[in-house]
């Protein structure tokens, strides 16, 4: 099994997650609102802001404070930064 860190040390399995997108469009904070609604929502920002919506195949919806294309490197195993500078960037702003 292999997992993605999704952030501070959060980590999902990697054959489950079904898509992975931009918080931004109406369509995408609607089913964040859903799964928020139905208890199944995973809130792994840690506060942050939410960069990264990974729906899984089991109906959950995860939110990641990482860039969306981080999070796909990290699923391709193209490890760019290494977690703590990707954290750091994130957590200046």
């Amino acid at each position: 099994m292999k997992l993605i860190n999704i952030g501070f040390g959060n980590m999902v399995s990697a054959g489950r997650v079904v898509a992975v997108v931009s918080p931004d469009s109406a369509p995408v904070k609607r089913l964040v609102k859903e799964a928020r609604e139905r208890g199944m929502l995973i809130d792994a920002s840690y506060g942050r802001s939410t960069r990264a919506v990974l729906i899984m195949d089991s109906d959950h919806v995860v939110l990641s404070a990482l860039q969306p294309e981080t999070v796909a490197n990290r699923a391709a195993g193209q490890e760019g930064k290494t977690p703590t500078e990707e954290e750091q960037t994130h957590g200046e702003r």
